[in-house]
């Protein structure tokens, strides 16, 4: 937990909810111990829906589609979403989904890796939501730049790992020790990048919001020595 625990549930209590439908997936997901955002993170997404009015949304991490579904239920009317997801299990889970919700037509769902499909992918996108394996979010970044629009919005989740991310690569369980060190990175580059200008919030398990505000072929720009 990155903020006080009673803190957190008397914000959460202050939520209006979702629709019955997402709420019903959430609850499923939940018992079968599917990871799908959290309810601050529900809120912010809700807030940057509203606020930006993206018109076409990328997101990387399908899972059973609860995000996707949310985004589609309070995006602008007529947006566009386009989701990746290659477990065939969630995949299922997800297309059952938009089905029961009556958004096959909105939200476009691509099988695969998503490194391979971010390479191929020639849109352009107003709003990009990272929600896939943490230790990935490196490698997709320098994908997700070339397709995030200028004045675009890249909304990163779980980037503070429970709060784990302040502390020593060696106070790290040594299985995680990989993912640590690529997600410190991909906050620095978040923050250091010449095109964008992010804040990173202590939000559900942490979130980075970063915006695009110019364009930049990132030559001169790479890693901390």
């Amino acid at each position: 937990m990155i903020i006080d625990e009673r803190m957190a549930v008397f914000i959460d209590s202050l939520d209006r909810g979702n629709t019955a439908l997402l709420d019903g997936i959430e609850r499923a997901a939940l018992e079968e111990r599917i990871p799908i955002i959290r309810r601050s993170m529900q809120s912010l997404l809700k807030f940057l829906l509203a606020l930006r009015r993206p018109e076409n949304i990328l997101e990387v991490g399908t899972a059973v589609g609860f995000s996707a579904l949310l985004m589609s239920e309070y995006g602008p009317k007529g947006c566009r979403i386009t989701t990746i997801e290659k477990d065939q299990g969630r995949l299922a889970a997800a297309r059952e989904n938009f089905r029961l919700a009556g958004r096959e037509e909105q939200i476009t769902l691509l099988e695969g890796d998503a490194l391979e499909i971010l390479q191929d992918l020639e849109s352009s996108y107003d709003m990009i939501f990272m929600d896939a394996a943490k230790g990935q979010y490196l490698h997709f970044f320098p994908e997700v730049m070339g397709l995030l629009a200028p004045g675009g919005l890249l909304v990163s989740d779980n980037v503070l790992q429970d709060g784990e991310i302040i502390q020593s690569r060696y106070a790290v369980t040594r299985r995680n020790r990989t993912i640590h060190g690529r997600m410190r990175e991909y906050l620095y580059q978040l923050k250091h990048h010449p095109a964008l200008e992010t804040v990173i919030l202590p939000v559900g398990d942490g979130a980075a919001l970063s915006v695009k505000v110019r364009d930049s072929d990132n030559s001169g720009f790479g890693t901390r020595c």
